[in-house]
């Protein structure tokens, strides 16, 4: 069974809690099985590398590490405020996420 996760890639969170609280990013990549995400410029570590193809130069580069979903909150691009997320049934069948202040849709028509 895959974990439900209440935000996806692409989408603008705000920190909401952490070292890191009150910072805003844009999700890079979203891990359902550890509850976790990585948001653009968030949680930045110190990660030693040996000399490879990758880093000819090796030695310490700096990249974001997983935040756990939980301290997240997604930004309605409706209204512009840090959001709960609602889910909503259209009448095709549909399940889109939505805001729970303003009702606007959270999910991008593809």
């Amino acid at each position: 069974m895959r974990a439900k996760v209440h935000v996806k890639k692409g989408d603008t969170v705000l920190v909401a809690s952490g070292k890191y609280k009150g910072r805003v990013g844009k999700v890079k990549q979203v891990l359902p099985r550890r509850q976790a995400v990585i948001v653009e410029g968030v949680n930045l570590v110190k990660k030693a590398v040996r000399v490879s193809p990758q880093h000819p130069q090796g030695g310490f580069i700096e990249k974001e590490a997983p935040l756990h979903v939980s301290k997240v909150r997604p930004i309605c691009p409706a209204c512009g405020k840090p959001t709960r997320v609602r889910k909503k049934l259209l009448e095709d069948g549909k399940k889109i996420r939505v805001c729970a202040k303003c009702g606007g849709s959270l999910d991008v028509e593809e």
